[in-house]
């Protein structure tokens, strides 16, 4: 695993909320989280978490090139409500140069929970 994702895992966020980077590919990535201890009063995971999960995601994928990037924004649509083991998997959807999209489909099981995309901006 590369330097960077490893920074990543041990992030305050990261060590804060459970989530871990498990695996990465060429401007992808995957990230986990249990939603235990992060729900709301309806037994249900939080979507500040769910948001934090994708963006996490999103991050690694995006730092994965030679030039850093830090989100522009982020924009995410909430399709189903989910309790257990959330998965993130991000990958770029386009790049101009200056800027990057990443597409992060969060989901439990074989579920969809959540989609979110960010733009990224080279700095």
């Amino acid at each position: 695993m590369k330097a960077k994702v490893a920074e990543f895992n041990r992030s305050e966020i990261a060590r804060l909320l459970g989530m871990e980077c498990v695996e990465t590919w060429d401007f992808g990535a995957r990230v986990v989280m249990e939603t235990e201890g992060k729900r709301g009063p309806r037994g249900t995971a939080h979507g500040g978490t769910i948001f934090t999960l994708a963006d996490q995601a999103f991050a690694i994928a995006a730092n994965q090139e030679e030039i850093p990037q830090v989100a522009l924004s982020a924009h995410i649509q909430y399709i189903a409500p989910a309790g257990g083991r959330l998965e993130a998997v991000a990958n770029k959807v386009e790049d101009n140069g200056a800027n990057s999209i990443y597409r992060v489909v969060v989901s439990e099981g074989d579920r969809i929970i959540a989609l979110f995309d960010g733009v990224g901006i080279k700095v």
